[in-house]
């Protein structure tokens, strides 16, 4: 079936207008973003019932930041942010504890019974053993991130805002094991060799503590925050980092932080972003440039942080560091934040921020998507035998995630986009179908790019290969597959449609004139316009002769020499080949006269003699019938501003009115019969240019007079009148003086 669907796709390409067309998906990536609900995507692509996915407590607390188990079936849950510790076990839940601090970021459960919790801000470390807690070590650090427990018993804690780590090995007596010089120490665990591992922020630095004051850095990430560190059975690890490049959520937004009511606690130089107890959501250490430590006091605001955009941007990865060492990089996203990490065996489980998803990787780096919680993040992973236990935030639940397969999901596609409103074809899938198991298909269709109540209902559900869909014709249509029973599993999907024929546009449309090649040769390059000329010669008797230039009227001489250019900028939304139809009327015509009759090329040349000296409109009708069947052609015009075509120069008459020495008195008068007289000027004896103002003060009239007034000595001169229409074209006149 994809080599079929793929066929058709590449002649709805080579073939656009009006021609079926097919959405289809049927890989990881398509499908990923979708969304579902007890449905897995398989590595390679499928879509099948998801584990069973069980909730085991709910908080009733907007995020669960860390969990420790205590026994086969006993954990420790410590929330946020109402600073509470909940013991869950054997299905049942009890409020343990409530801090008087409002964060419990950590928690870890000791052998013997007794368990540690880190609070934050003003960091301390709490004993809970036999329903009592006890203050046991308080390291005078503004947040305690993570705890990890020694081989020894000894309790690690690392903090922020200097980022040190410090050993504590009973009540009270601590000292700091190593200073990173980081700003927070965002995540602790044990190698196989006990030895102490440590991730940072915000240089994204993964230390191995061999020792006091002794460390090896095993990774520098190219992303600000080392998130979390699993030791592998092999002697490898593995390691979340997020943030990269910009990439994370902004201040308030990451862990369900919701901008619009955000508190943020401010310390030099690092902001820690919490919300109010009516807030849903987390905290987000903000990365910083490495800065001189300060002394400033600590600062209590509230803000409201902005949406930000940062799509194409790597904003997490998974890492894989050998026995040597070597570092390779498993998995990267733009869309997702990896929060944290669990071994499954050989391969490793991860989840996200996105609807809470938990991946599961497998050692040859291909990737299931294991469950889509449907919370807003998954914040914790923890092995429970062949199943695992997801803690999230928004609602602050524990979800157990199973090995054996729901009995019941469905999967809901994204939203396609046909680019206009498109009548619907069939509806096609390919896949597994046991017996004893159901697929049920149903679609709807809307003109917003989201659904909402303008949407149709889902329609009535078939469990047909392939089928008419039923939902109305619109721009925008989802699908959605119900899988039931005994495994079925979906390869494929793709649904037919004919997207209507979008008519095409013209843009613009531009008229000028072009010289020919054999004018262009033969005229000087200074010249600008057509011309025409008249002389006059004055003697010192005040008689008048008058010559002319060929004839005592007007020459014209052609700038275009009977080139036009008509040329338009026209685009079709469906990609169609276009033909054009040009047509032209006079501004006091009433009836459009066609030039030619499909043109392919967006551009008509014309002789100029073609069209006399006036204004015109003209117009270009495209149409894509060359796309098209016959009958869903579609056709877009566009008439043009008025164009004056005026290759005619003014006809200047100059008469002398006095001519005595030194001074001359010359009346002229220049007309024109298309464009208005713009400007009148005069040379003497081939000198400078010298303009004239109109009698009436502005040049604005098809016919213009102007006085001109000159001192002159004694002799013989030439003075030549030049005036210009509105087109360019120069009109001159020769006054002879004696």
């Amino acid at each position: 079936m994809k080599t079929r669907l793929a066929a058709a796709a590449l002649i709805a390409v080579l073939l656009p207008g009006a021609t079926t067309t097919y959405w289809e998906m049927g890989n990881f990536a398509e499908f990923s973003k979708g969304r579902f609900e007890g449905v897995s995507l398989t590595r390679d692509g499928r879509l099948t019932l998801a584990p069973r996915t069980d909730t085991v407590f709910t908080s009733d607390q907007p995020v669960i930041w860390s969990v420790a188990q205590s026994g086969p079936d006993t954990y420790y849950v410590a929330t946020g942010h109402r600073g509470e510790v909940h013991r869950v076990s054997g299905g049942k839940s009890e409020l343990l504890w409530k801090a008087p601090e409002p964060e419990v970021f950590a928690i870890v459960s000791a052998p013997g019974g007794a368990v540690y919790a880190a609070t934050s801000p003003d960091g301390k470390i709490y004993r809970l053993e036999n329903g009592k807690a006890s203050e046991y070590f308080a390291p005078k650090a503004k947040y305690i991130w993570s705890l990890a427990i020694g081989s020894d018993g000894a309790l690690y804690a690392g903090t922020g805002d200097e980022g040190k780590i410090y050993r504590v090995t009973s009540a009270g007596q601590g000292e700091v094991w190593y200073e990173t010089g980081q700003t927070h120490v965002t995540c602790l665990a044990l190698d196989g060799s006990g030895r102490v591992l440590a991730g940072s922020e915000p240089n994204g630095i993964l230390y191995r503590v061999t020792a006091k004051d002794k460390a090896f850095v095993l990774y520098d990430a190219n992303m600000p925050e080392i998130r979390a560190v699993v030791p592998a059975a092999d002697g490898s690890l593995y390691v979340a980092a997020l943030g990269g490049a910009a990439g994370r959520k902004p201040a308030g937004a990451q862990a369900g932080v919701t901008a619009a009511s955000t508190t943020v606690v401010a310390t030099q130089p690092t902001t820690i972003t919490v919300t109010d107890s009516s807030a849903q959501g987390g905290a987000d250490i903000k990365p910083k440039p490495e800065q001189p430590k300060t002394a400033a006091a600590p600062a209590v605001t509230t803000v409201v942080s902005p949406i930000l955009d940062y799509s194409g941007v790597d904003k997490s990865a998974l890492y894989r560091i050998d026995r040597d060492n070597l570092v390779e990089t498993l998995w990267v996203s733009k869309e997702e934040n990896i929060y944290d990490l669990a071994p499954a065996g050989a391969s490793i489980l991860f989840s996200t921020d996105s609807q809470g998803r938990v991946y599961k990787l497998e050692p040859d780096r291909k990737a299931t998507l294991l469950v889509e919680t449907r919370e807003g993040e998954a914040t914790r992973l923890m092995p429970h035998g062949a199943s695992v236990i997801a803690a999230t935030s928004h609602a602050g639940k524990l979800l157990r995630i199973g090995d054996r397969p729901a009995d019941l999901g469905s999967y809901e596609s994204p939203v396609h986009d046909a680019g206009a409103a498109a009548r619907w074809g069939r509806l096609s899938w390919r896949g597994d179908f046991p017996k004893g198991s159901k697929v049920s298909f149903r679609t709807r269709s809307g003109n917003s790019s989201r659904p909402d109540k303008t949407w149709s209902d889902w329609s009535a559900p078939t469990d047909s290969s392939s089928s008419p869909v039923t939902s109305p014709n619109a721009r925008y249509l989802q699908w959605k597959v119900e899988l039931t029973g005994a495994q079925p599993q979906i390869d494929d999907v793709a649904i037919a449609y004919l997207p209507m024929n979008t008519p095409p546009q013209v843009k613009s449309i531009n008229v000028t004139s072009q010289a020919s090649t054999a004018t262009t040769a033969a005229r000087p390059a200074s010249s600008t316009g057509a011309s025409a000329s008249y002389s006059i010669t004055v003697t010192d008797g005040g008689d008048a002769t008058s010559t002319s230039a060929g004839t005592p009227t007007q020459t014209v001489s052609r700038v275009a020499n009977g080139q036009i250019a008509i040329s338009w900028q026209a685009e079709d939304p469906d990609g169609d080949r276009l033909s054009y139809t040009v047509f032209f009327r006079g501004e006091d015509e009433r009836q459009w006269k066609q030039l030619r009759a499909n043109v392919t090329d967006p551009v008509l040349m014309l002789d100029g003699d073609s069209l006399a000296d006036g204004k015109y409109l003209f117009r270009v009708l495209a149409t894509d019938a060359l796309s098209n069947a016959s009958g869903a052609a579609r056709e877009g015009d566009l008439i043009s501003a008025p164009v004056l075509i005026d290759n005619t120069p003014p006809l200047v008459a100059a008469t002398v009115k006095n001519a005595a020495a030194g001074a001359v008195e010359i009346e002229v008068d220049a007309s024109d019969s298309a464009s208005a007289v713009r400007r009148l000027e005069y040379s003497v004896d081939a000198g400078p240019w010298t303009p004239v103002a109109p009698d009436d003060g502005v040049a604005d009239s098809l016919r213009e007079r102007f006085q001109l007034k000159a001192s002159l000595a004694a002799g013989e001169h030439l003075v030549v009148i030049r005036a210009f229409d509105t087109a360019g074209n120069a009109g001159l006149a020769k006054v002879v003086l004696r």
